[in-house]
């Protein structure tokens, strides 16, 4: 499996963003240890029928926790494709995901900018219209 990482400050609640209010499966929550022997969770999350996971890593140390929500510097740094942008948007606002834009129209797609439980920002893809998508081309740089 492919996987990401995102920083989270503690694990329960980045599960239960990515799994409740986006709809992520939850892969694997195991207890593991840290390079030099301290426990931490092996927690990994990916979209239904997604061949990336994502590793959600709890910060520890001031660098790290630094980093939360800041992993691309400001920009949007990841990109969850759906199927069905109109019910996927009405779905995670009724789940309350922020979101930062409005839905709008793009040459690749319908696009709007949420923001997960670290304070990353996601762009929401879906195909022109809210239906199916026939084309792969990703945007340019929200």
């Amino acid at each position: 499996m492919e996987l990401v990482t995102i920083v989270v400050a503690e694990y329960d609640p980045a599960i239960d963003f990515f799994v409740k209010a986006l709809g992520f499966e939850l892969v694997e929550d195991s207890p593991a240890r840290t390079n030099d022997g301290r426990p931490k969770r092996w927690v990994v999350v990916r979209p239904p029928g997604g061949g990336t996971g994502i590793l959600l890593a709890r910060a520890e140390g001031g660098r790290q926790v630094g980093a939360i929500g800041e992993q691309v510097a400001g920009r949007v740094g990841f990109f969850l494709r759906v199927a069905d942008f109109d019910g996927a948007y009405r779905r995670m606002v009724g789940a309350g995901v922020e979101f930062v834009t409005e839905p709008r129209d793009e040459d690749y797609g319908r696009v709007a900018v949420f923001i997960d439980v670290s304070g990353n920002r996601w762009d929401l893809l879906g195909p022109s219209g809210g239906g199916s998508s026939a084309g792969g081309r990703s945007p340019a740089g929200s």
